[in-house]
């Protein structure tokens, strides 16, 4: 199977189980495939995005951390108190051998997390809110876990926030006064070598 092949299987999972089957297959070779045939930069981009609003001594939830990639870009800019929440132990595995985690968990993105209200300072999300993965629904769980006052600092697909119900969760949260909109990129490619169709955009938003 190709990477990119291996990219659209990913995708095509008919539901969590299956999801977290075919990261756990693919864990020990993500990071090798996402840098090498794909050029992912999602995990930079968006880490410097957080990195303009949230102190580097803030408790982060690293939601959908797989195997530890935007923990590695916060851990570089400083960040040391983060926690890896992902549906797939055999990623958690990987992240672990990185020594850059508090605490890692498995837990599912859509479902009720086990952290208490009002736990993070800051929630960073990359490469969840894309085709065949997390439901826009999972947003209510992230603002609840993080305090007010606290960020929560995403990468979206921009077919995924037109299509899959993010514009009106998005927005229905800010009409209902539980976050503002801070900030959001431009539109740019994450995936440039193996995906150059595909764009995000980075979303920055202040719980209330």
């Amino acid at each position: 199977m190709t990477q990119n092949d291996r990219v659209q299987w990913v995708y095509s999972s008919q539901n969590e189980q299956e999801l977290e089957e075919r990261y756990d297959q693919w864990a020990e070779e993500y990071d090798a495939d996402l840098e090498s045939d794909y050029g992912w930069i999602s995990p930079q981009r968006t880490s410097e995005f957080l990195a303009k609003h949230v102190a580097t001594d803030a408790s982060i939830l690293d939601a959908g951390a797989g195997t530890g990639l935007v923990g590695e870009c916060l851990h570089q800019l400083g960040f040391r108190n983060m926690t890896a929440m992902d549906l797939s132990q055999g990623m958690l595995e990987v992240a672990r051998r990185k020594n850059i985690y508090q605490g890692l968990d498995q837990m599912t993105m859509g479902e009720e997390l086990g952290y208490a209200t009002d736990q993070f300072d800051a929630s960073v999300i990359v490469g969840v809110f894309t085709q065949g993965h997390a439901p826009a629904s999972s947003i209510d769980e992230l603002v609840r876990v993080v305090r007010s006052g606290g960020h929560i600092v995403f990468s979206l697909r921009t077919d995924t926030y037109l299509e899959n119900g993010f514009k009106d969760k998005l927005e229905s949260l800010e009409s209902a006064g539980l976050w503002k909109l801070v900030e959001v990129s431009d539109a740019y490619y994450p995936l440039p070598k193996g995906e150059p169709e595909v764009m995000h955009q980075v979303w920055v938003f202040q719980v209330s």
